[in-house]
C-alpha cells in the first residue's frame, strides 16, 4: 500500500535511503475476495457522502530530522483519485517505517455534502527552522464555509496559499468528532499526529480518514473526521468473506520452548470434567456440558458461579496442560469506524494460567503461586479496511494492555499471515521473541517469548460471534461468570518463600512490584469470558 510520486527528494547526505523511500508491500499478492455485498468494492456510501481509500501519493515536504527514530516525516497529497473525487486532506508519516497508508477522498453524492473552503489559514512554516529539509513547509488549515467541517490539511513549499479549488470541506452532519492518535512528527512548537474518531467501537459512526492533524505550542486545529450516516453493514464482509480474509491472515502462534500451559478447545475443557459451582452449594458441583449448555446465562460476574478444575489431581494435571492438537481459534467479527473496517477478534483459551517469573536486576526467579489461575482468556485483533481487503494491523492484547503494530512492523510467514508469540505461563501477546518486561527499571515480571510449537490457527478456528452476520453464539459465550475459582493462597507467604533469598532493598522491589500487579496477573480469580471485557463492543486499548 503507498506508491509515491516524488515532488522533491533532494536529501541533504547524498544517496540516503530512508525506509519511507520504499512502500511497503505485503510479502504474498493479496488474493481476489469472494464476491458480495459491498466489501472490498473500492468506494462506500456514507449516505450523501461516497469515499474511497488512496494509497498513492505525490510527496510534497519532508524533513530528515525529528520524529520517531530522529529520521523526520515526509507529507504527501493523494494521487490519482478516482473521477469525481476531491481531496479532503494530506497524510504524513514518520520516515522510520516503509510508506503505507490509506487516505480518504470525497465524492459529493447528495448535492451540498462538499464544498471548497471560503479561506485559509497558516497554522506554521519551516522557514526558520536549521534541520534538514526540503525546501520550506508550510501547513494551511482551510477555513470552512458556515454548515461544514474541515476534516484535513493542506501542505504547500509556497508561501502562497493554495487554491480554494485544491481541497473540500464536508457538510457538518456528515462529519464527527475526531481526537490526535500516534505522534507523527514535531519540531519548534508544531507536533504532528494521525487522527482517529473520538466515538469508536461497533455502534460507532465515526469514520476514520487517514488525515493528520497538526497542533501548534499546544493548540490543535479542530478537524473533524467523517460519520457514516447510514449506519449500515453494506460494506462489511459477508460469512464467506470473513473465512477468506481469515485463510489470508490468520496468525501463526508461536509459544515458548518451556511452555506447560497450551490453549484447548472448550468443548475438551469441558469433556474432561470441568466442574460448575455454585455459591452456598460448595459441596455439590455439577460437571459441565460439552456444549456448556448448562451454564448460567446472561447476568454479571456476581460471584453466584465459578468453574474449577477435577478435582482428581491426575485429571486435574492433564486438563492444565492443555490440548494443543486441537485448540481452536474463537473468532468475533465487528465493525470499526463506522463499518469502513473490520476486526476480526481472535480468542484462545487456556485451561490454566501458569506462574509468573520476576526478574530482580540480574537475578530471575519464580513468584511460588503467585500468577497461577484457571481459565485464561487472550487475544489478538486483525484489523482489515473494507475498501479493498488489506491487513492494517495487528493488536497484541498482554494482560491489562496492549498494543497495536501497523503491517510493516509485523513478522509475516507462509505469505500475508503474521506471527504472534504467547509469553511463557502468562500467554500475553507480543509481536517479537524477547523478555518483554512488564514494569520499570531492572525490575519486572517477564513475559518471555520465543519459538516453540507453532499453530496455525486458520487450521482450526470457528466464528463465534458477529452481531450483523447473526451468528449463533454458542452457550458458554454467555457465560458471565468467573472461569476459574478464587484463588486462596496466602500472597504473603509465597512472597517470603521468594524474599528469603533476596537482599533487603530488593525484598521491597518485589513486594512493590507485586502489590502493583493487576488482579489477571497475581491470579487471585479466575477471568470472565470475551463478551464480558471492554473490547468485546469497544475499540481495542491505546
Amino acid at each position: 500500500m503507498g506508491n509515491i510520486n516524488s515532488r522533491s527528494s533532494n536529501h541533504d547526505d547524498a544517496n540516503v535511503s530512508l525506509p519511507i523511500d520504499t512502500p511497503f508491500r505485503f510479502p504474498s499478492p493479496l488474493p481476489t475476495w469472494p464476491s458480495g455485498q459491498g466489501f472490498a468494492s473500492g468506494v462506500i456510501d456514507l449516505g450523501g457522502l461516497e469515499v474511497s481509500q488512496i494509497s498513492s501519493f505525490t510527496k510534497v515536504w519532508a524533513s530528515q530530522e525529528g520524529g520517531p527514530d530522529d529520521l523526520g516525516a515526509t507529507f504527501f497529497e493523494p494521487s490519482n483519485l478516482p473521477n469525481g473525487f476531491f481531496m479532503l486532506g494530506s497524510y504524513s508519516q514518520p520516515n522510520n517505517l516503509p510508506l503505507f497508508g490509506g487516505l480518504l477522498v470525497g465524492k459529493d453524492s447528495s448535492g451540498d455534502a462538499l464544498k471548497m473552503p471560503a479561506d485559509y489559514t497558516l497554522v506554521w512554516s519551516s522557514e526558520k527552522l536549521k534541520i534538514k529539509q526540503d525546501g520550506v513547509g508550510y501547513i494551511w488549515l482551510p477555513v470552512p464555509p458556515e454548515g461544514y467541517k474541515s476534516i484535513g490539511h493542506v501542505v504547500t513549499t509556497s508561501p502562497q496559499k493554495p487554491s480554494l479549488d485544491k481541497i473540500r470541506c464536508v457538510r457538518s452532519d456528515l462529519t464527527d468528532v475526531s481526537e490526535s492518535d500516534d505522534w507523527i512528527w514535531g519540531n519548534d512548537g508544531l507536533n504532528v499526529y494521525s487522527s482517529r474518531p473520538k466515538d469508536r467501537g461497533i455502534k460507532g459512526q465515526g469514520v476514520s480518514t487517514g488525515a493528520f492533524v497538526a497542533s501548534n505550542n499546544g493548540a490543535a486545529d479542530s478537524l473533524a473526521c467523517l460519520k457514516n450516516v447510514k449506519n449500515d453493514s453494506s460494506a462489511m464482509p459477508n460469512l464467506n468473506q470473513v473465512q477468506a480474509l481469515f485463510q489470508a491472515y490468520s496468525p501463526l502462534y508461536y509459544f515458548h520452548p518451556d511452555e506447560q500451559y497450551y490453549p484447548s478447545s472448550v468443548t475438551w475443557f469441558f469433556q474432561n470434567g470441568v466442574l460448575l459451582y455454585t455459591k452456598g452449594q460448595e459441596s455439590a458441583p455439577v460437571l459441565v456440558q460439552p456444549d456448556g449448555s448448562n451454564l448460567p446465562q446472561g447476568g454479571s460476574n456476581d460471584g453466584a458461579f465459578w468453574l474449577d478444575l477435577p478435582t482428581d489431581n491426575s485429571a486435574k494435571d492433564r486438563v492444565k496442560n492443555g490440548d494443543f492438537q486441537a485448540a481452536t481459534a474463537y473468532l468475533h467479527i465487528k465493525p470499526m469506524f463506522g463499518a469502513t473496517y473490520t476486526d476480526i477478534a481472535l480468542w484462545l483459551f487456556y485451561p490454566f494460567n501458569g506462574p509468573a517469573r520476576a526478574k530482580i536486576e540480574f537475578i530471575t526467579m519464580p513468584l511460588g503461586k503467585i500468577g497461577q489461575h484457571v481459565g485464561d482468556w487472550e487475544h489478538v485483533t486483525l484489523r482489515i479496511s473494507n475498501f479493498n481487503g488489506e491487513l492494517q494491523g495487528v493488536y497484541f492484547s498482554q494482560h491489562s494492555g496492549g498494543n497495536w503494530v501497523s503491517a510493516p512492523q509485523l513478522e509475516f510467514q507462509n505469505g500475508n499471515k503474521p506471527v504472534a508469540y504467547s509469553s511463557l505461563h502468562g500467554h500475553a501477546s507480543y509481536s517479537k521473541p524477547g523478555q518483554n518486561m512488564q514494569g520499570s527499571g531492572n525490575i519486572g515480571i517477564r513475559n518471555d517469548t520465543a519459538k516453540g510449537q507453532v499453530m496455525d490457527t486458520g487450521a482450526n478456528y470457528s466464528v463465534v460471534a458477529g452481531e450483523y452476520l447473526k451468528i449463533v453464539e454458542p452457550a458458554w459465550l454467555n457465560y458471565a461468570r468467573e472461569w476459574g475459582p478464587k484463588i486462596s493462597y496466602d500472597i504473603a507467604k509465597e512472597l517470603q518463600k521468594v524474599e528469603r533469598f533476596l537482599p533487603g532493598k530488593l525484598k521491597k522491589a518485589v513486594e512493590k512490584l507485586v502489590k502493583n500487579l493487576p488482579n489477571e496477573v497475581l491470579g487471585e480469580e479466575g477471568p470472565t469470558g470475551p463478551k464480558f471485557k471492554d473490547m468485546w463492543n469497544g475499540d481495542e486499548r491505546g
